[in-house]
């Protein structure tokens, strides 16, 4: 394989929610940087999500185990979602929301208090009120929700009980925004990791093959299949471009990047080098 190299490293701390680009502050200089668990994935990644409190089975709101999409409110069934900016500081805890480019926020809570989480949980409740979900979504009735997972990242509702991250090269989706007459944002496919120096598409070539990712080894499992997620807007939350439809048409399939779990962790960061094993 052509040399890939890390460019853009994502997490999404609350499941649903906006994907937020790994970076910390080390003195006077910013790292981007994210921690790959074994059998996990990236640590803080959809560590929380919004559960329906019609959801049966709720024995602990902190520590709930995993479970399937259909019992959360995620953005390919409630595409308004994607219009709030939703940013996580891990250090502090503390959630903040608005919307666009606003300065104001309209909620700043913190995940590790009962008065925190019940703020955020109301919140969220009273937004998705006034939303209209998708035709298919898995659960179109209105339930108020309730935040649940950890707010030190060692939950995990991602969309596959096992543990994985998601892997797509800048090319291919170049490739797609040029068939598609239009520059694609990177975030409608909510990846983890984005990937440049190969050709569009190559990831395909790396399910079932180990790879060196910075300092960790991952195993890539499976290619991506797509959703009416691609297909929002992540400014907007508008459905704004018939991806879907498009994607069949000009390459005859709906999948895009691909996962992998990882077999040994450590750090990853942007500039760090994805290799054949």
């Amino acid at each position: 394989m052509s040399q890939a190299t890390v460019t853009q490293l994502f997490i999404h701390p609350i499941k649903g929610l906006t994907p937020q680009a790994c970076d910390s502050r080390e003195g006077s200089a910013l790292r981007h940087r994210a921690v790959l668990l074994p059998g996990h994935g990236i640590k803080g990644d959809r560590a929380m999500a919004l559960m329906f409190v019609d959801t049966e089975g709720i024995d602990s709101l902190e520590t709930l185990p995993w479970k399937p999409k259909k019992y959360f409110a995620v953005q390919n069934d409630w595409p308004g979602l994607a219009r709030l900016k939703c940013t996580y500081d891990p250090e502090n805890a503390e959630l903040r929301v608005s919307i666009g480019q606003s300065s104001s926020p309209l909620l700043v809570a913190a995940t590790n208090t009962s008065q925190g989480r019940a703020a955020i949980s109301a919140f969220f409740t009273s937004y998705l009120a006034g939303l209209k979900p998708t035709e298919k979504a898995r659960h179109p009735q209105y339930s108020p929700v309730q935040l649940v997972g950890t707010s030190t990242g060692e939950t995990r509702y991602s969309d596959r009980q096992s543990g994985h991250i998601s892997i797509i090269s800048q090319a291919t989706v170049d490739e797609i925004s040029r068939c598609v007459g239009a520059e694609l944002d990177i975030r409608r496919f909510r990846p983890n990791i984005v990937v440049d120096g190969v050709a569009p598409w190559s990831e395909f070539d790396w399910v079932g093959k180990e790879l060196y990712l910075g300092e960790s080894r991952i195993v890539v499992s499976a290619r991506i299949g797509r959703c009416v997620n691609i297909e929002v807007n992540p400014e907007t939350g508008d459905r704004d471009l018939p991806l879907c439809r498009l994607l069949t048409e000009q390459f005859g399939h709906l999948q895009t990047g691909v996962v992998a779990e990882v077999i040994s962790g450590g750090n990853i960061q942007i500039g760090d080098r994805l290799e054949i094993a």
